[in-house]
């Protein structure tokens, strides 16, 4: 058995709520740990967590947590509509577990808290921890953490000077240090989305030279990019999956050529999305497609 497998074994993991990307995730989102999704804006980052604070709420026997999560919004209102849209469709999938009859509610089971620059978020952690030990005893104690977006809290406040870059850096490890130790008291998933920059220049590596992971440059709607924030964030997270978004025409028949009047052939836009590894102790180098629909998001089988 190689170390990987038997890291795989020990720890405990969340279904994201569908079958095809639990195998692609060998099982889920990890406890114990600080997993970081980037992609760039209307890639599906929040919809993958909306989906999987739901899905932490399921039994064990289901691949849930029995769990309640905490939602950390940093840049837009909470998107309290769409929860409320995917929490119909999650009840309807699992009425054998969650029964009309008992008025379950899975929004009760969802904490939201904002909070708007890096300083705040690093005041706040000895209030997080004391509401995680208020709460485990709960029926549904907080083993989900989400923070959407980490990049949020460090745009506007940084100059690129090396006051404030260093500044940076030493709040990117106190906030990481401190959400891994909660982690892993609270056997907490820890879930963070980040942004991409564009990747300028001619190497392939990525950042100043430094290769980050499986993939050595990152793709999305035809730009190269890398994830925002830099190496020294990129050190402070367990493992990073990157969502590409990209537009493909597709060709058929039909009664109306675009354009043009009587029959002929169409072109439409599609949006191809893809879930990819770029590091992560437990997973090899892998993609997986998938689809974002009303009911939520669902990969692709190959």
């Amino acid at each position: 058995m190689t170390p990987e497998s038997l890291l795989q074994l020990r720890t405990e993991k969340c279904t994201v709520g569908c079958p095809v990307l639990d195998r692609f995730l060998a099982g889920g989102i990890p406890c114990n740990s600080m997993t970081e999704l980037v992609a760039e804006s209307g890639s599906g980052k929040t919809q993958f967590c909306l989906q999987l604070v739901l899905s932490a709420q399921l039994p064990p026997s289901h691949g849930g947590l029995s769990a309640s999560s905490l939602y950390i919004h940093t840049e837009f209102p909470f998107p309290f509509r769409r929860l409320r849209q995917l929490s119909t469709a999650f009840l309807s999938s699992h009425s054998d577990i969650f029964t009309s009859s008992n008025k379950y509610d899975p929004c009760d089971n969802v904490f939201v808290q904002g909070v708007y620059s890096a300083d705040e978020m690093l005041d706040i952690m000895a209030k997080i921890e004391s509401f995680l030990q208020v709460n485990s005893k709960s029926k549904f104690p907080v083993r989900l953490i989400v923070i959407d977006s980490i990049a949020a809290l460090f745009r506007s406040e940084f100059e690129n000077t090396g006051f404030d870059l260093k500044r940076r850096s030493s709040l990117f490890f106190k906030i990481s240090g401190n959400l891994k130790s909660m982690a892993k008291r609270f056997g907490l998933a820890v879930v963070l989305t980040n942004q991409v920059v564009d990747l300028i220049g001619g190497n392939a590596e990525g950042m100043n030279g430094i290769r980050v992971g499986n993939l050595s440059s990152l793709s999305t709607s035809g730009r190269r990019v890398c994830a925002a924030l830099g190496i020294a964030w990129a050190n402070c997270v367990n493992s990073r999956l990157f969502i590409s978004r990209n537009e493909e025409v597709v060709v058929g028949g039909g009664n109306a050529m675009v354009g043009e009047e009587g029959g002929g052939v169409y072109q439409q836009s599609k949006t191809r999305r893809r879930l990819s590894v770029v590091f992560a102790p437990h997973l090899p180098e892998s993609s997986c497609e998938f689809v974002i629909r009303r009911e939520g998001i669902f990969g692709v089988e190959t």
